[in-house]
């Protein structure tokens, strides 16, 4: 008869994966597939967030934020809370519209990232239909790093920080560069469950 793990077993490492797009057969949905299949593999949890297959509310109200007379965490953000206390390792996977992550992203990460990140590691897949020359001649890219993921790493004191940005992706990519971006999805998942695994 097989045995369960053991009561001193440590519990398999978990990722939380939050996905921002509108389109559920868009390039990121993949990326984020690829990514919670290839943390399974690995013998970890992978639990996906599909911000707007979920229908997140992203506006912040006035009595959400710390310090209001009549502060309130509203019942969404604590189970999203709740899911990422539990996780080791947060990832994020997004386009880059405009120069920045979606405004549902934005959104998510104002209303429910908080105290409880200290120490996770921050895992970032964001992918552009322009090439990463242009938009690090438009000062898009320093911009990205500094003002979202650095700024997330320190302000919620978390640990490590990789960003895998994916450049030139537009419909009817070639099947090979597709291959070769699920490629390094692979890689950068099996990196993270290596690592989170770590003692």
């Amino acid at each position: 008869m097989k045995k369960g793990p053991s009561m001193n077993s440590p519990a398999p490492s978990s990722h939380v994966v939050i996905l921002c797009h509108p389109a559920p057969d868009s390039f990121n949905a993949a990326v984020a597939t690829r990514y919670c299949e290839t943390v399974r593999q690995c013998g970890q949890q992978a639990v996906l967030r599909d911000l707007y297959a979920m229908h997140f509310d992203p506006v912040l109200r006035a009595e959400e934020q710390p310090g209001s007379a009549d502060f309130v965490v509203h019942p969404d953000v604590l189970a999203e809370r709740a899911l990422i206390a539990d996780a080791k390792v947060v990832v994020l996977v997004y386009p880059i519209w405009l120069g920045s992550p979606p405004a549902m992203l934005k959104g998510y990460v104002e209303r429910v990232f908080c105290t409880g990140l200290a120490g996770k590691d921050l895992l970032s897949f964001s992918s552009s239909g322009n090439s990463q020359v242009w938009l690090e001649e438009q000062g898009e890219w320093q911009s990205l790093l500094h003002l979202f993921d650095r700024y997330i790493r320190h302000a919620f004191a978390m640990g490590s920080t990789e960003h895998v940005h994916f450049r030139s992706v537009v419909k009817g990519m070639n099947e090979r560069f597709f291959s070769q971006n699920m490629e390094d999805v692979r890689q950068a998942a099996t990196r993270a469950c290596r690592e989170s695994a770590a003692p």
